[in-house]
């Protein structure tokens, strides 16, 4: 065991990193062992600790920079290396994205192993900061106190409104200022954790379940709404009422300031019930004549210009003509069924959350779209011969899974009712060439787009068109 533990510190000198593979780290070499580290760019020469050694590959971490990449930037966050987020930013955008379209690449072909056409160019986000529309700040009595802070001695307040950090549930990082998202929100958190650190207010403790203040969120809108709700262990109103007032005066903008009380061990709150204090219980997001009412639980992709041209590439590829029935699986609060259904002559929403079918439900009645139907339920249930029977065979489907990708009997029936094209819309490009290579007896792969959601991450969501085969339509059509 002792040797076992010795070799995980050994340290590897002058290492040249060679490029970006999954999850955003980087791949060296060292004695025909394939080496994973995070932290470091293609190009830089670096000593290495060894952190984990397999037969096949070992992971590491550095220690000592002996060259630089040119590849690299400097970082533009004072918290970047530290909370965790935007791991990307000591790389240009341009070679992010042209990593993240090789990551998309290099999955299809070695996965896939389906005939590819030529890729359409990634798609590349026009905001590469302050994108996103959403963000949750936790509320922590240890905050986290970086290497700088410690061996400063100064006695730092404790009381952290901010990130969690990497692997750890216990411990926040106190945010000064985030390039996620656009102005006021690091005001207005900022206004919140000064107004309750001058007032003395209890912060929570994650592991002894004690303290008041617990979450922080904040929603923007390309409207111009904004929300912003306050997640409290108990109901104290003289302290609840205290912070809202305080917010709603420097932030007279807010258009929905809300609050939840939380008794719960866990922060999630979709059982709990949020309580309007001021404005609207929720705000409305735009895309192009379509508008979405977003509430305090509701899921909205959080890059909302970037999600504009991800449904526009996704109708794109569909190829609707206004006579199409369309099944739309893992349809969330409806928004694709939504911004495709005034091309397509009945859109079958399907998904597994009943309160995103509610939204969805909500969303087709605002926009007097009439043509949509929803149903709420596990996918592989849900899509059955009973469904089909009811609404018919769709010329189209759309299908947006979780990162695990769809469930083997959802491909089955997808082989089975054969639609004439599938639009597959993807934000894990691992688990969709898996799925391809499951749909590829039957269809065909006729267009591939790359799109960047997340800039500064590794992350990428990737549109594939899939058009079934010439002979398997005969076949069917024979029958």
């Amino acid at each position: 065991m002792r040797k076992k533990k010795q070799k995980h510190f050994e340290i590897l000198e002058n290492i040249k990193i060679e490029e970006m593979v999954a999850e955003g780290k980087c791949l060296a070499r060292h004695n025909n062992l394939v080496i994973f580290v995070g932290g470091v760019a293609p190009g830089d020469v670096v000593d290495l600790r060894v952190t984990k050694k397999k037969k096949s590959f070992m992971e590491a971490v550095p220690v000592q920079f002996r060259e630089y990449s040119e590849l690299r930037v400097q970082p533009f966050c004072e918290h970047f290396g530290i909370c965790g987020g935007c791991k990307w930013q000591h790389i240009g955008y341009d070679t992010q994205l042209y990593y993240k379209e090789k990551q998309v690449k290099d999955n299809l072909e070695r996965i896939g192993k389906v005939a590819l056409p030529a890729f359409d160019p990634i798609l590349g986000s026009k905001q590469d900061k302050f994108y996103r529309n959403k963000l949750e700040f936790t509320f922590s009595s240890f905050g986290w106190l970086t290497n700088e802070q410690i061996q400063s001695g100064e006695n730092y307040d404790r009381n952290a409104l901010g990130f969690h950090m990497p692997g750890r549930f216990d411990k926040i990082l106190d945010i000064q200022h985030c390039y996620l998202q656009p102005d006021p929100s690091n005001a207005i958190r900022l206004a919140v954790r000064d107004y309750t650190r001058a007032k003395g207010m209890e912060y929570y403790d994650a592991v002894k379940q004690t303290g008041f203040l617990r979450n922080l969120i904040v929603r923007t809108a390309n409207t111009g709404d904004l929300m912003v709700i306050l997640l409290v262990k108990y109901d104290d109103q003289e302290a609840i009422v205290g912070i809202l007032d305080d917010l709603y005066a420097k932030f007279p903008e807010i258009t929905s300031l809300q609050y939840v009380v939380n008794p719960k061990m866990n922060d999630t709150f979709h059982d709990q019930e949020v309580i309007c204090y001021k404005g609207q219980p929720y705000i409305y997001e735009q895309m192009e004549d379509i508008r979405f009412q977003v509430g305090p639980k509701s899921f909205y992709q959080t890059n909302a210009d970037q999600a504009y041209e991800l449904y526009r590439l996704t109708r794109e590829f569909a190829g609707l003509t206004g006579n199409e029935l369309v099944y739309d699986l893992y349809t969330g609060a409806g928004t694709i069924a939504n911004f495709v259904a005034h091309q397509a002559k009945e859109v079958i929403g399907i998904e597994y959350v009943p309160s995103a079918i509610e939204d969805a439900k909500i969303n087709s009645e605002l926009n007097n779209i009439t043509n949509t139907t929803f149903y709420a339920g596990d996918m592989k249930d849900i899509l059955s011969d009973e469904l089909i029977e009811r609404h018919g065979r769709p010329e189209v489907v759309i299908t947006d899974p979780p990162r695990a990708g769809m469930h083997p009997d959802v491909i089955e029936k997808l082989l089975q009712v054969h639609a004439d094209r599938i639009v597959y819309v993807s934000c894990n490009p691992a688990t969709q060439a898996r799925d391809l290579e499951l749909l590829s007896d039957k269809y065909d792969v006729a267009r591939v787009q790359p799109v960047d959601m997340f800039p500064q991450t590794h992350h990428v969501e990737n549109i594939v068109l899939l058009t079934a085969k010439v002979e398997n339509i005969v076949l069917l059509t024979a029958k």
